[in-house]
């Protein structure tokens, strides 16, 4: 374990990159919506909207108070943006139950809306500072080749994959942040899924992968995701796209212009229309759908 723990700390303390939800005085609320955001998103393109989202609803009173419609226009094209449905519903739930203190306790943190393991976890840990094992993908990964001597970790299993973390971690609690940090930071910049940066990585002398000679994994696998264009996900994000751009009802007729195939179309609007990300306008005036 200490030829695992002692490195990666070191190394990211001196290699980290400088995120916001890494600097001091950054808020419970942030460090939630930010976890939200990074959920299949890049770094890159969550850091803006993270920065522009707290500006706008720097608590989660803040947010439960507005419409969930405006939670969804704001999100833009971060993807998949149920995220920001649920975001909005553990806003209200904090606010309703925690009096707009987001919870200290891993429990209270599952039973809101749209949080996980992970999540939970993360919050735990990097705003409130206690000790638990935090695993995302990337932690999985680093863990996989350095202490078990596989190219990939294979399916996620939460009970597996936080046993295999908490094997790991250091007792001490401040050191027990640093090292869940530094492990998803080695899997998101140098022990990445495709061309690994072995010559920098801070374990290259004690990974079993590597000193395997790299072995090709061969256990089972995560299915593997249909390409996005032409996918019903493609369609669903062109029908969000018009209705987060207009500020009026977008009619039948207008959700037709859209994609050529007709039952592809109804098939992303009806499951819009049923995970509450599009409602039908109220206004006989103007008949159409809307963001809820």
């Amino acid at each position: 374990m200490d030829k695992v723990v002692g490195p990666v700390s070191l190394w990211y303390r001196e290699h980290h990159r400088d995120l916001p939800w890494r600097r001091a005085g950054f808020t419970a609320w942030g460090t939630l919506v930010s976890e939200f955001m990074l959920q299949q998103t890049p770094v890159a393109r969550v850091v803006p909207r993270l920065e522009q989202w707290l500006d706008r609803w720097p608590t989660p009173a803040d947010l439960a108070a507005s419409p969930p419609g405006d939670a969804v226009r704001a999100w833009d094209n971060l993807g998949y943006p149920r995220r920001a449905l649920w975001l909005h519903a553990a806003a209200v739930e904090i606010t309703e139950r925690h009096g707009g203190e987001v919870p200290r306790d891993v429990d209270a943190l599952l039973a809101l809306t749209g949080i996980g393991d992970y999540t939970a976890r993360a919050v735990a840990v990097f705003s409130f500072g206690d000790r638990h094992p935090v695993v995302d993908t990337n932690t999985r990964r680093a863990i996989a080749r350095a202490v078990q001597g596989q190219g990939q970790p294979g399916p996620p299993q939460s009970r597996r994959d936080l046993a295999a973390m908490e094997a790991l971690l250091p007792d001490d609690v401040v050191e027990s942040a640093v090292f869940n940090a530094a492990m998803m930071e080695l899997g998101a910049t140098v022990c990445v899924a495709r061309s690994p940066r072995c010559d920098v990585c801070p374990l290259a002398d004690v990974c079993r992968w590597r000193a395997a000679g790299y072995p090709a994994y061969d256990g089972p696998k995560k299915p593997v995701q249909k390409a996005y264009a032409g996918s019903d996900r493609h369609v669903r994000g062109l029908i969000m796209r018009e209705l987060r751009a207009a500020h009026v009802p977008v009619s039948d007729e207008e959700i037709v212009t859209l994609w050529p195939d007709d039952l592809q179309r109804e098939r992303a609007l009806s499951g819009l229309l049923a995970d509450g990300l599009a409602v039908r306008s109220d206004d006989p005036r103007a008949p159409g759908y809307v963001l809820p």
